[in-house]
């Protein structure tokens, strides 16, 4: 049996727990042909172990664990979570935000016209997301099939999303099925997706409605849909990769003979010298632990360093730096943004900055054609700008990264520049504005008062704001007013007031921020 954190190979075709009316050595089953009062007394009759009555074994199986859960069936609802203005904002940093608009597109309509909901949770079984026709929204509301409740076996017992996401493959549990007496009169379909960045079961896709109306090909509909969802979740990841590969290639040639790999934000290695020696993934719980080292499956350990994407992984140097003819540029990646401390990666290794050095930094790779001394004070003090100041500075600066990163006449960096506010004015720029909101930690330097990085901080946050407000997605703009950006932006919680449906509680906590923000 496969737990909510198994693994399946992504693509491959996904193995179906249909409902039929007798499974070979599992007893009866509550199918949908089966009059509601024999459904009914199976129920009884089964939890009461009297009788030969049994069910399928998936479920009896499901039962087992709900029950050794203390689920009480006479009694269990579903806990709540998280409220939805939280889930709204899960939604929109969990993998399965950018294939919202194929779940739409593929299931909302059927669902509506049969009179069923669709329904979108993580990997714990929280609803983050759900549609369908009004008429069944309103009964669905009286079980907590809302935006928030958990739906794992170990929090409601046996049912379809829980299950789906306890077993690794899709099901259909059809009325007393379920253990929970409430939703016996509910019956749903369910397929776990399985995240192909991480190789795990991330949510559940569910379909559901009153037992009698549910079809046998909807089992079959959520299936291909998250068959479906995989697969743009597994082309949007190969068209990432090759991104972050061709961005930070240069920080593999500047090791210069050095074993190392590319790691993306979420561990995995997509480049690697010498090639062929390197794991699939790394560990990076040993990195939120706040090591600078992590040990490779082959028992390797590698230094680590952030880059304004992902991360760089470098073997020890022995005896000193490994030169080679003709070495490639050197590798300068920016981490600016946001309320910490800037820091800068140099040829792999990390460098922490105070402000000013920063500031000329964000100037000279703004400006990768180079400033003069005049410009490049100007830039930092306005008109007051002394360039005597500016040379003292840029002494400075070369000591720390080199003569032959930082040259003169005139001021320019001689490297292969990335930066993390670069990587959010290119999210914007080719429209990915999802992208955009979650690569942006915050305000650019936002200590700083030089002319040059106010304008630039100014031009992001504007800039990503006017994509937000001009998106039409209701999930992006309550993205963007939970943001550290957008949470004092007036506008933008008038705009999610004026979005959100009257029953949807996250409209209320807009208004009140609003109201709010008017009377300051």
């Amino acid at each position: 049996m496969m737990g909510a954190g198994s693994t399946r190979t992504v693509g491959e075709p996904m193995p179906v727990d249909g409902v039929v009316e007798r499974e070979p050595g599992s007893g009866l089953s509550a199918s949908p042909s089966r009059p509601a009062h024999a459904i009914d007394e199976l129920f009884e009759a089964v939890l009461d172990d009297t009788g030969d009555a049994t069910v399928r074994r998936l479920v009896s199986e499901s039962w087992e664990r709900s029950l050794a859960a203390a689920i009480d069936p006479a009694t269990a609802l579903p806990p709540f979570r998280f409220d939805r203005s939280e889930s709204a904002a899960r939604l929109a940093a969990h993998p399965l935000h950018n294939v919202m608009p194929l779940l739409r597109s593929n299931l909302v309509s059927i669902a509506e016209e049969a009179m069923h909901v669709v329904v979108v949770t993580d990997e714990q079984g929280i609803v983050l997301w759900r549609e369908g026709a009004n008429a069944v929204l309103r009964p669905a509301d009286r079980v907590g099939l809302v935006e928030g409740s958990c739906w794992s076996e170990e929090a409601i017992g046996t049912n379809a999303m829980g299950t789906t996401l306890a077993v690794g493959k899709p099901v259909q549990i059809h009325s007393t099925e379920h253990l929970v007496r409430a939703v016996h009169a509910w019956t749903c379909v369910a397929a776990p997706v399985t995240d192909p960045d991480t190789g795990r079961i991330v949510g559940a896709i569910d379909i559901t409605g009153p037992r009698r109306t549910i079809h046998p090909a909807m089992l079959a509909l959520v299936t291909a849909t998250a068959q479906l969802a995989e697969n743009q979740m597994r082309m949007q990841l190969a068209i990432a990769d090759e991104r972050l590969r061709a961005r930070n290639q240069p920080h593999l040639q500047s090791l210069r003979g050095t074993p190392g790999a590319l790691v993306t934000p979420t561990g995995r290695i997509i480049a690697g010298e010498p090639f062929g020696e390197w794991p699939e993934r790394v560990d990076l719980e040993q990195i939120a632990a706040g090591a600078d080292r992590v040990r490779l499956a082959d028992g390797r350990e590698m230094h680590v360093e952030p880059l304004a994407e992902g991360y760089l992984l470098r073997a020890a140097r022995r005896g000193g730096r490994t030169t080679v003819v003709d070495a490639p540029r050197h590798a300068l990646s920016l981490r600016f943004l946001g309320d910490g401390s800037p820091t800068v990666v140099l040829d792999g290794e990390s460098h922490a900055l105070t402000l000013r050095p920063a500031e000329i930094l964000t100037a000279l790779a703004l400006h990768p054609e180079g400033l003069t001394a005049e410009r490049l004070a100007f830039l930092l003090y306005g008109d007051d700008g002394n360039q005597t100041t500016v040379r003292g500075e840029i002494h400075r600066l070369r000591a720390l990264i080199g003569t032959d990163v930082l040259k003169t006449r005139p001021y320019r960096l001689d490297a292969v520049v990335d930066t993390d506010f670069g990587t959010v004015r290119r999210a914007l720029r080719e429209g990915r504005v999802a992208d955009a909101l979650r690569a942006c930690a915050g305000p650019l330097l936002p200590r700083s008062d030089a002319p040059e990085v106010r304008g630039a901080r100014d031009e992001l946050e504007v800039g990503l704001r006017r994509a937000v407000l001009e998106s039409d997605d209701v999930e992006l703009v309550h993205a963007y007013a939970t943001h550290r950006l957008g949470r004092d932006d007036l506008e933008a919680h008038e705009l999610l007031v004026d979005m959100l449906p009257a029953g949807d509680p996250r409209r209320a906590v807009a208004e009140s921020r609003a109201a709010r923000l008017l009377a300051e």
